[in-house]
């Protein structure tokens, strides 16, 4: 380095517009000077020719921020409103407002705005300056547009302090609060990153995030992600072999059979950041959450935007979409039931179908194959039936499910959601040997090819082993807590416990990344029925298959003995080895057991306590939960709710899951409500129980798709890799070809 600055041309160093102090110091001390250097030409790298372009409401903090940004970058700093507009003007910008009133005021600014031009520069625009939409995209073309998001009720104690009592657009009978909500909507349309500021964040912080925004908005190649099977000396040596984000919602499962995880981990939230999405609803929460969790070049802000509106908009009936609510005591339930199909998993597959679509190569069609054990199978079905008519011409979906497996108004629900892109499969045997079979057809490279090169199709994932899946729902258990913030049932920052009824581990797993984000979560409780391998292992570390079979409960999402995500938490608590997930996971399959050592154990109970439920003992907690309260319980719940009253201190709130809508499991209701007569026919029990002015009522979609005639057609196959191939194929040529 020293010899570098030695011998840098004088043209080089006069273009840097250097100061004789600064050439000073090169000619007396060249390695301090070097640093200096390095440390100028990183900054001015990040910016380059593009402008950052701060953007927000009046009282965000974009000019002070900006000066800071500026500073730190060395580069120039240009205020729109000083700079600009009143240099244009020759008068002030509230003189020209109350010269030509509102709707003049945004076009002349809007018009400054396209003659105006710089690059290399950090740009304050106005908080009106978003509302004219030929600027903004005259801006857009050669900067990144950092939105400063502040909480509304924080910005109205600002413009107070400062005396601001008009802003542009306001006028008789429109309020301060009612423009600043209006203008969210022009923000929202043109941003590339959002800074989260809270209210007493200090603009230094405000501008140090700013630029590590910039940062990760620059280096999308950092977000990368790896098998949990992977080995650190092979992650080094396949570096041109990367994995983003696109990457793992395609292809689902890893060559090696393992799963996919951000290499870097998750991102964190600061406690102020989570407090400023207290008063957020329930999307717009989600918007902040997955912004950070996937990078803009794989779904642009403006796009996974979309996503969530047409997710979580008419689909679901409750404006809340995932309201919680008080039981008795301590105790709160989550309700996860009141997306289209009645399960938590529409959280996930009424957004990763659109997610899936928008990632995925146009030059090639796409089966997706799922396993269920019942409430996936619909969601599926459900979700991706819902895409766009030239997207569902490209992609198609089959889930496959134990014929007698589920419960029969599963089955019919899951039957009656079939679609031209959209089928049902069911196998003569239980849901690990489905959930086995998605594997090895997933890791059979000789039949992948196949289809690829005789069809153009390619096989994906859409099953929990699907990272896309878990990310809405690391959403919805951080939205509970804030739920319970802002009902001022806690103070942020207390801990709460969580129980969920746990089978395959993805839903219990979120709730964890939910705390490694910052989610006061203290303990997550597993609850499981009679299969309780999960709360056998968590007990004591043994992960024991050998002479146990799967018992066909009344909650049948739970009816599960391989737990495919409890992969990634393993990866997690051992630090990334993947060797000994590795070697953990060829134990299971060729032993039929496996042992974690102590420390991992101890780790893992930091974490985790479990317990389970008989088929008793759920059906008694309907019956004495819907004597006491009026509410009705599903069976999954149910077996939380018990769980949960054993193993809870009463020191802090807890949030069960409620997984699904009773109505899924009626037989079984009926039965712990002690009705004598129970019919066969699923739709007769479902009017049998909305009879009994239920809370929560009778869950609409159900009852639509069970009055649909056909209900019975689907095809069933025999519990064989060849005849299930078969089926995949035959499916394939019948709609792709």
């Amino acid at each position: 380095m020293f010899h570098m600055v030695q011998y840098w041309p004088l043209r080089l160093i006069t273009q840097t517009g250097l100061s004789s102090r600064c050439l000073k110091l090169i000619l007396t001390r060249p390695v301090a000077f070097a640093q200096i250097w390095k440390s100028w030409f990183s900054n001015h790298s990040l910016v380059g020719n593009k402008n950052i372009i701060l953007m927000g409401p009046p009282g965000a903090g974009k000019t002070t921020v900006g000066r800071i940004v500026g500073q730190k970058l060395d580069c120039p700093v240009i205020d729109i409103d000083d700079d600009v507009l009143e240099t244009t003007w020759n008068m002030s910008v509230s003189e020209k407002l109350q010269d030509v009133g509102n709707e003049q005021f945004l076009e002349e600014e809007g018009k400054a705005l396209l003659q105006f031009s710089a690059s290399g520069s950090v740009i304050s625009l106005t908080g009106s300056n978003p509302m004219h939409a030929a600027g903004m995209q005259h801006m857009k073309k050669n900067g990144i547009i950092v939105y400063l998001d502040v909480p509304t009720t924080v910005i109205m104690s600002r413009l107070k302090s400062i005396k601001v009592d008009r802003i542009v657009g306001q006028s008789p009978g429109i309020s301060l609060k009612d423009i600043l909500q209006f203008r969210k909507q022009f923000y929202k349309r043109w941003y590339d990153i959002r800074v989260l500021c809270g209210g007493d964040v200090a603009a230094e912080v405000v501008a140090e995030k700013v630029l590590d925004a910039v940062k990760r908005y620059q280096n999308s190649e950092l977000e990368t992600f790896i098998s949990t099977r992977s080995s650190r000396a092979g992650r080094s040596m396949e570096k041109d072999s990367h994995k983003y984000f696109s990457d793992v919602v395609t292809e689902g499962l890893a060559p090696d059979g393992g799963l996919f995880v951000p290499e870097r981990g998750l991102p964190k939230f600061t406690a102020g950041e989570w407090q400023s999405l207290t008063e957020a609803a329930y999307a717009e929460r989600a918007q902040v959450i997955l912004e950070r969790c996937i990078h803009p070049a794989d779904i642009p802000p403006s796009k996974l935007a979309e996503i969530i509106g047409t997710a979580y908009g008419e689909n679901f009936t409750c404006s809340k979409i995932a309201p919680v609510r008080h039981l008795a005591g301590n105790q709160f339930l989550l309700e996860l039931f009141h997306g289209p199909t009645a399960s938590f998993k529409d959280f996930a597959l009424q957004m990763v179908p659109h997610i899936f679509a928008y990632c995925i190569p146009r030059s090639c069609n796409y089966l997706v194959l799922v396993a269920t054990s019942g409430d996936t199978g619909s969601a599926v079905l459900d979700g991706f039936s819902r895409l766009q008519d030239t997207d569902k011409q490209r992609i198609a979906v089959m889930t496959i499910f134990p014929e007698d497996g589920v419960s029969p108004i599963q089955k019919s629900h899951m039957i009656g959601c079939q679609k031209e892109n959209a089928w049902s499969v069911g196998v003569k045997s239980d849901f690990d040997f489905c959930q086995t079979a998605i594997k090895q057809i997933f890791t059979n490279s000789d039949y992948t090819g196949f289809l690829t090169v005789e069809y153009g199709t390619a096989l994906a994932a859409a099953n929990s082993i699907n990272w896309a899946r878990l990310l809405p729902q690391i959403v919805y258990h951080a939205s509970a807590y804030l739920d319970l913030v802002h009902q001022d049932i806690i103070p942020f920052g207390s801990p709460v416990d969580v129980c969920i009824p746990t089978g395959n581990f993805g839903n219990i797993l979120s709730a964890l990344y939910a705390k490694m984000m910052g989610i006061p979560i203290r303990r997550c409780i597993c609850a499981s029925n009679e299969n309780n391998v999960l709360t056998d292992f968590i007990r004591t570390g043994v992960y024991d298959l050998r002479e146990r079979k799967l018992i066909p409960t009344f909650s049948p999402a739970v009816d599960i003995l391989k737990s495919s995500n409890l992969e990634r938490y393993l990866h997690l608590i051992a630090n990334e080895d993947g060797q000994l997930v590795t070697q953990l996971y060829n134990q299971l399959e060729n032993q039929g057991h496996f042992q974690l050592r102590k420390d991992l154990l101890e780790k893992l109970q930091r974490d985790l306590v479990a317990g389970w439920c008989s088929e008793a003992d759920c059906l008694a907690a309907i019956h004495s939960v819907y004597s006491t309260t009026g509410y009705i319980l599903d069976t999954h719940t149910a077996v939380a709710k018990v769980v949960a009253d054993r193993l809870q201190d009463r020191t802090c709130p807890i949030i069960i899951s409620s997984t699904a809508h009773y109505s899924k499991f009626a037989p079984a209701i009926l039965r712990a409500l002690r009705i004598a007569e129970i019919k066969q026919n699923p739709l007769s029990q479902l009017h049998l129980l909305s009879s009994y002015s239920p809370l929560p009522p009778v869950h609409w979609g159900l009852l639509e798709t069970l009055k649909k005639k056909g209900n019975e057609d689907h095809q069933v196959c025999a519990a064989d890799m060849s005849v299930l191939m078969s089926h995949i194929e035959t499916l394939i040529q019948n709609h792709f070809m």
